[in-house]
């Protein structure tokens, strides 16, 4: 690459981190005001649909419905939204948004531990020790005896790991399942959809639906710019690992977690102590030493990589 295109491309990185930590002091607000989980998934999801069919449409690419196509519409949307996104908005509720950053970072660790044990990936010692720093990170913030600056339940700082968990299987199953050739875009449109048909009946009986007024409260501007966001740094993200390869993208993992940090402080006032800023060095290192020198030049959902809230 040419000076001129790291800078363009470096500059786009920085744009998608800016946008995708947006999306986690966003997700805090969302839930703010006692909306549940089944419903806010649901708008989500519908937003989703809408974006994603409006791109297919454009590029001309219709949504494939063959049997491993569905296979495929259905893993992603059950692991990659459905459930963790669950979790996530039920966490949110009791996490600061700054600590919900910092543990999400641990998903390229978890990843790696679950590429091993599915055979993705070999063991590189520079890795493990990655491994380790996360879990080190994830060790300071939950335990009651580090000074954080902000209360974190120790209960759901579990759970919002779990959420990690099933973003770093997401991307494992990507790479050992495949997407049964289908791009993103297509991908996303299809477990959008699949994730509606599977949300639609709890948000009903548990009577979460969320009737959408207007002006639009707060609550709803947040749920819809953390879902406009995703998608189009999403769309940026795969369009970036085209021109510069994985192994430059992938570094969006720091940018992420770092205005995830900053959008809190400056949207919500979260000022996190000591301890919380020991753990984020710890994650910082463990995503540096866990991601591989080298990756193929494809396009997995970036979840592999971050995850997404």
């Amino acid at each position: 690459m040419s000076r001129r295109d790291i800078a363009f491309f470096s500059a786009v990185l920085l744009a998608m981190g800016a946008g995708w930590g947006l999306s986690t002091p966003l997700s805090k607000i969302a839930v703010s005001t006692g909306y549940g989980p089944f419903g806010l998934i649901f708008w989500q999801l519908m937003l989703g649909i809408v974006l994603m069919g409006g791109a297919c449409v454009l590029r001309g690419t219709p949504l494939p419905l063959g049997r491993a196509a569905i296979r495929a519409y259905v893993a992603i949307a059950l692991i990659g939204t459905v459930f963790p996104n669950t979790l996530s908005y039920s966490a949110a509720v009791h996490l600061p948004s700054g600590i919900m950053s910092l543990l999400l970072s641990i998903i390229p660790m978890f990843g790696f531990a679950i590429a091993l044990a599915l055979g993705n990936d070999t063991f590189a010692r520079r890795r493990f020790v990655g491994l380790v720093f996360g879990l080190v990170g994830v060790l300071i913030l939950i335990s009651p005896t580090v000074d954080l600056g902000l209360p974190v339940p120790l209960g759901w700082a579990a759970v919002y790991l779990v959420v990690a968990l099933f973003y770093a299987f997401e991307g494992n199953y990507v790479a050992r399942w495949g997407v049964a050739g289908l791009d993103p875009f297509q991908l996303m449109l299809g477990a959008s959809v699949v994730g509606v048909l599977c949300i639609a009946p709890p948000m009903i009986l548990r009577g979460q639906f969320i009737a959408p007024v207007w002006p639009l409260p707060v609550a709803q501007a947040a749920l819809i710019g953390s879902s406009v966001l995703h998608v189009v740094v999403y769309a940026a993200y795969v369009w970036l690992v085209g021109r510069a390869g994985a192994v430059f993208a992938v570094q969006v993992s720091y940018l992420v977690t770092g205005f995830g940090l900053f959008w809190a402080w400056l949207i919500l006032d979260e000022r996190l102590g000591p301890g919380a800023w020991i753990a984020a060095c710890a994650m910082f290192a463990g995503i540096y030493l866990v991601q591989p020198r080298l990756r193929p030049r494809s396009a997995l959902a970036p979840r592999a990589a971050i995850g997404d809230s």
